[in-house]
């Protein structure tokens, strides 16, 4: 450039239009009618209701990540409530449903490596830590469950909730903004494992209290649930990945608080 521009500098910002937490609503509500979408599809069986989990169960940590965790709670929480409705088959508890989304996909927003909310990640992990005590207290104190069947049973839970406490959260979330696809499908993996994990703990405390499913469940979920928690990352992974990519080829305006 040979030639020095004398007129005064002026900041450039892409206009947004309507936003929810720095998120475009019309992001918003393509993310929660996909999320409703999801719910029709069941994956697996559920034990302790012999209903099924359904597939937009993989992407509350995808809604997440691509929203910012403010948006994306409300666009998972909104895509849930749908769901109830529309998918009851896929539906244990409607508010458990609904709630165990919406405080996944705020979960995933909140682990964001630096920046003004870099510790959110703080009360949620004492929020879920507390919310593993009251489900696995009660199966034992309460209900008579042997400690290592309730260890057993919730290892998908426990499992997630010590990922997200440690430095994998960070890992994971850097991986995210990586350019190279493997590294990105990587960190989809690690990071649907934890925030999947802790949408299923929110969710499944609160159908315990009301079902209390007996001790042999506990054993049976042992060797299922891990299997089942793994169909979540794959699906989260394939669906995260292509979007992602997609998203940084067309270059559409990214959300103030996206990961990807």
């Amino acid at each position: 450039m040979t030639f020095q521009p004398t007129g005064e500098e002026r900041p450039v910002k892409v206009a947004t239009g309507v936003t929810v937490d720095g998120a475009p609503i019309s992001y918003l509500v393509v993310l929660a009618a996909t999320v409703a979408a999801l719910a029709l599809i069941p994956l697996s069986v559920v034990l302790s209701s012999g209903k099924s989990f359904p597939m937009s169960q993989a992407i509350y940590p995808l809604v997440g990540w691509l929203l910012g965790p403010v948006a994306g709670a409300l666009a998972s929480g909104i895509g849930a409530l749908i769901g109830v409705f529309v998918a009851p088959h896929t539906t244990t508890l409607p508010p458990a449903t609904v709630l165990g989304a919406a405080i996944g996909s705020l979960a995933a927003g909140a682990m964001a490596p630096a920046g003004p909310r870099c510790r959110w990640w703080i009360p949620l992990t004492l929020f879920f830590g507390l919310v593993y005590l009251l489900y696995a207290g009660r199966a034992v104190v309460q209900n008579g469950v042997a400690p290592v069947a309730a260890l057993a049973g919730s290892f998908i839970d426990w499992s997630a909730l010590l990922l997200f406490a440690l430095p994998t959260r960070l890992l994971a979330g850097r991986w995210l903004s990586s350019p190279r696809p493997t590294r990105l499908s990587a960190g989809l993996f690690l990071g649907t494992w934890m925030i999947a994990g802790l949408a299923h703990l929110t969710a499944t405390t609160l159908v315990y209290f009301v079902t209390n499913w007996p001790a042999p469940v506990w054993l049976a979920m042992a060797p299922l649930a891990p299997w089942e928690h793994l169909v979540r990352c794959v699906v989260g992974s394939v669906i995260g990945t292509g979007v992602i990519t997609g998203l940084r080829a067309t270059g559409l305006v990214k959300p103030r608080w996206a990961l990807y």
